[in-house]
Formats: C-alpha cells, sequence, structure tokens
C-alpha cells in the first residue's frame, strides 16, 4: 500500500539521495522511508495523526500519556486498521501500569516503544525486548544517555528547551554539539526540540544525527484531531509565545512544561500550591504528588485539543509555533520539511 503523496516510481534514495545518504541509518532502524519521528503528543498523537504520518513516509509514534491498558489497546488496534506501515508507542516511564502497558504493546507486535519522562524502571527495558521491540530512550545529559544506551537503550533522543511539552533546561543546538561528537559515530541519535524546517534538520544530519523528532509542525495538520480553536491558537502564535512553566515549590518533582501563555498557566501555578500543602498536611508522598501533576497536564491538556478550551486549557506548543500558519496535509509537511532539507544539503555541497 502507498502512503499519502507517494509516486509509484520515486523512491527516497532517487528524491533525496543527499538526505536520505544521511538519514539512511535512522530509516532502517524505524522501518520508515524519512527518518522522522512524530513526537508524542497526548491526545494529538493517536490513531489519526500517527497513521497519517507513518503513511507519509514518517515514523508515527501514539502518545499513551495516563492512558490505561484497555484505552492503549484499543488504540493501538485503531491506528493498525489505518496503517500497515511501522509505528511506535511512547510511555511515560512513572506511570503505575507500566509494565501492563508494555505487554500490551507486545501482544500488537509494536516495533518500537519509546520512554519518556524519567529514568526507565528496572526491568522496563528487559521486558519491552523480550518482545523483539525497540527501546528508544530520552537522556538530559551526556552521562546519563551513555548509561541508558549501556543498559539496552537502542536510540536515543536528545530534546532541547525549545520543544513543546514537558522540557529540560538546555538548548537543541548545545545539546546536539555536546551529544554528537560522543555519540553519533557508534549510536543512533535523533535531535528534537524547535526543529520546524528542513534546513535545521539538514544541518542536524551533518552534525551526525541519523534522524529528527517534530511535535508542533504536525501538531496543526489536516488529521490531527485538535479542535479547530486549539489549531487556531497556533495560528496566531510567535515564538516568545510558547512560555516554559515556573516551579513554585523547589521540593516538588515538576518538570517545566512549554505552552503557549494563557489563563490554564495561570491556574497551574495555583495547582502546584495545592499539592504542595498537600505534601506539608496531609503527607502526600512525592510519587503521588507528581503523578497528581501530571494527572492535571493531562486534563488541561484534553480541554484545550479536545474541547477547545483555549483559555483554561494547556495548549502545549514548541517555540517553532511561529512556524506553523495554516492547517496543511501531514503529506504535505512531510514533503516541504524534505524538499528543504534536501535543498538545503545540495546547496552546502554545491559551494565546496
Amino acid at each position: 500500500m502507498l502512503g499519502a503523496g507517494r509516486s509509484p516510481n520515486r523512491t527516497p534514495m532517487t528524491t533525496y539521495p543527499k538526505s536520505h545518504a544521511l538519514m539512511q541509518r535512522g530509516a532502517e532502524f524505524l522501518g520508515c522511508e524519512h527518518a522522522v519521528l512524530c513526537g508524542a503528543m497526548s491526545w494529538v498523537s493517536e490513531r489519526n495523526l500517527v497513521s497519517a504520518i507513518s503513511n507519509a513516509g514518517g515514523f508515527g509514534v501514539i502518545a499513551c500519556g495516563a492512558m490505561t491498558p484497555e484505552l492503549l489497546d484499543a488504540e493501538i488496534a485503531a491506528t493498525r486498521a489505518l496503517t500497515d506501515r511501522p509505528f511506535g508507542v511512547n510511555l511515560i516511564t512513572m506511570h503505575p501500569q507500566l509494565m501492563e502497558l508494555i505487554d500490551v504493546c507486545a501482544k500488537h507486535g509494536v516495533t518500537h516503544v519509546v520512554l519518556a519522562g524519567g529514568i526507565p524502571p528496572k526491568g522496563s527495558v528487559e521486558r519491552i525486548k523480550e518482545s523483539g521491540a525497540k527501546v528508544i530512550v530520552f537522556a538530559p545529559t551526556l552521562a546519563l544517555a551513555k548509561k541508558l544506551l549501556r543498559s539496552g537503550g537502542d536510540a536515543l533522543v536528545i530534546e532541547g528547551m525549545e520543544a513543546g511539552g514537558h522540557i529540560g533546561p538546555v538548548s537543541t543546538s548545545v545539546l546536539a554539539q555536546e551529544f554528537l561528537p560522543a555519540l553519533a559515530e557508534d549510536h543512533l541519535v535523533f535531535v528534537a526540540g524547535g526543529i520546524g524546517r528542513g534546513e535545521a534538520i539538514a544541518g542536524y544530519l551533518e552534525m551526525g544525527a541519523v534522524g529528527v523528532q517534530l511535535g508542533t509542525r504536525f501538531a496543526c495538520a489536516t488529521e490531527s484531531i485538535a479542535h479547530p480553536d486549539f489549531k487556531k491558537a497556533f495560528f496566531r502564535a510567535n515564538a516568545r509565545d510558547a512560555v516554559a512553566s515556573v516551579q513554585v515549590d523547589p521540593r516538588l518533582p515538576v518538570i517545566p512544561v512549554r505552552a503557549l501563555k494563557n489563563k490554564g498557566t495561570e491556574e497551574f501555578t495555583a495547582k502546584q500550591r495545592e499539592v504542595a500543602a498537600l505534601v506539608d498536611n496531609e503527607g502526600l508522598e512525592m510519587m503521588e504528588a507528581q503523578l497528581q501533576i501530571e494527572h492535571y497536564w493531562a486534563g488541561a491538556l484534553r480541554r484545550a485539543v479536545v474541547d477547545g478550551d483555549v483559555e483554561n486549557g494547556s495548549l502545549m506548543a514548541g517555540q517553532s509555533v511561529g512556524m506553523v500558519k495554516a492547517e496543511e496535509p501531514v503529506a504535505d509537511i512531510m514533503a516541504s520539511l524534505m524538499d528543504q532539507c534536501e535543498a538545503a544539503l545540495g546547496q552546502r555541497h554545491a559551494k565546496r
């Protein structure tokens, strides 16, 4: 079955020879044409967008988020009905039913599992690999990256603070300069955070990345189920509108979140104070406190994405949001990114 926007007479190597020479290891690892992962965005990265990205030659990833095993089971089955191409599942390491979710992925023969949100708990990587699936990990420091790769991680995503959703403190360009020279020769490293055009993809590929991950650029695709008002908020926004949340209490294990500023960002500050009070007055454990924060984000994000409440919901967006100006089919976005990447590589090589 041919994916949307793909011609039977065009292959990636003939259409984008320079890009795919640099992407080859990443594309072979993922089992797709273009080594372009879609970042897992809760409520957005579901069957429709995931299948569209895989059908367009990229690699879609289901955002499990706070789903129960039963919901994930249904989502994987529904995605499989829409594409015969590989796709992955992103699991949050702190999910209380992580092992059951891993078993659901194994049941469906999911080829790649992405572990996000913290250090994978003991036994989780081994459980995934027992089914034959590949494990993709995130790491904020080079030392942790090396440890996770030694411990069974098959590939690494480095994600800079420009990204939407949960973020670390370091920019993508700095992470790339630190990680790629140390890891790219022997390991598969994908770069994420603030990537909105193919010229940036070309730059990271030349530095040694085997591919990239984009979320914000795909959030408002035609196939995205996000509410029209959610998409309109993206179209109006500039890079400076996507701001990181503030941590109120240093004791709370709150990972900063980047989103478009609205009443919802102010409500999160109040939520943190509420949870901190529970820790002080009722002895709430830190793990439970963090889960409460995560459940808050899941609910706030749903209000924005599904219900269209762009004032009180969470409009998680990366700083590349300023490059999202209109609703476009996934196939057109992918083709545009690859065209830009190939043109940039061609211009650089022509000058040499």
